[in-house]
């Protein structure tokens, strides 16, 4: 579904990724998880074509990233970035209606059909409520559900998100990755996101794909990745791990 192949990435000098090879299967619900600066917003902003990329270094589908258009890429790639701009006083509604504008012709008025879509993701994400709200005016939290929702109605076989769980309170945590798990093994969704807490990647992701030093260093299984040895080499963390309740929990020193 995804192939990465040589992938590097730089700002002027400064090296973000260098030479990253992977394979992404379809319905794979892998974590990216490295420290800060080693690549990980850079590397979903490649594949979802965002940041310039050199031809033959990404594959969606096995086609050239490079090849597709825009709108075509738009109807593969559904992309949750981490900050939106609060410029425009969009509803919650409309903001997730977007997500249907890579399947309209120029000029054409959203359907009924485009309409229950937005109605149905947004109760999906705990939003429905919420619609009427301008994104300017919610928690963070509230807009990164929104923000979820939006590339939900995108119908997309492949859902990138950066830090998805970032600024939610932790019942919305568990709440959001329960949900795109289910996504993810019920419509075999592909997804990626970055995420921070140990704990909640080992428990409810499929894969592991570890960045150190603007490099893949792991990429496999998760429950073979987070390793004490590995935490301690890539995360600079003592940690232990131990079965509680039949979960494997990583406990820090």
């Amino acid at each position: 579904m995804i192939e990465v192949r040589n992938l590097s990435y730089s700002y002027g000098k400064k090296i973000i990724i260098e030479d990253m090879s992977f394979d992404i299967a379809q319905g794979d619900f892998c974590a990216i998880m490295g420290p800060n600066g080693c690549g990980k917003t850079t590397l979903l902003k490649c594949i979802a074509n965002i940041l310039p990329i050199k031809s033959n270094s990404i594959f969606i589908n096995g086609k050239d990233a490079t090849d597709y258009s825009v709108k075509k890429l738009a109807q593969q790639i559904a992309l949750v970035p981490q900050h939106v701009p609060l410029d425009f006083e969009f509803s919650a509604f409309e903001t997730v209606l977007m997500g249907r504008n890579p399947y309209q012709t120029h000029l054409q008025n959203e359907s009924q059909k485009d309409w229950d879509i937005v109605e149905e993701c947004m109760k999906k994400t705990n939003t429905w409520h919420l619609r009427f709200a301008p994104l300017s005016e919610m928690s963070g939290g509230e807009r990164q559900r929104v923000l979820l929702a939006r590339a939900l109605t995108q119908q997309t076989p492949i859902m990138l998100l950066d830090e998805p769980l970032s600024n939610l309170d932790i019942s919305h945590q568990f709440e959001i990755i329960k949900l795109l798990r289910e996504i993810s093994q019920n419509e075999k969704k592909t997804i990626l996101l970055i995420v921070h807490d140990l704990n909640i990647a080992m428990r409810y992701c499929k894969s592991l794909l570890l960045l150190h030093n603007h490099h893949v260093v792991y990429h496999g299984d998760i429950d073979k990745g987070l390793t004490p040895q590995n935490i301690k080499d890539y995360f600079g963390v003592e940690a232990i791990r131990e079965n509680i309740n039949n979960q494997t929990q990583i406990i820090y020193k």
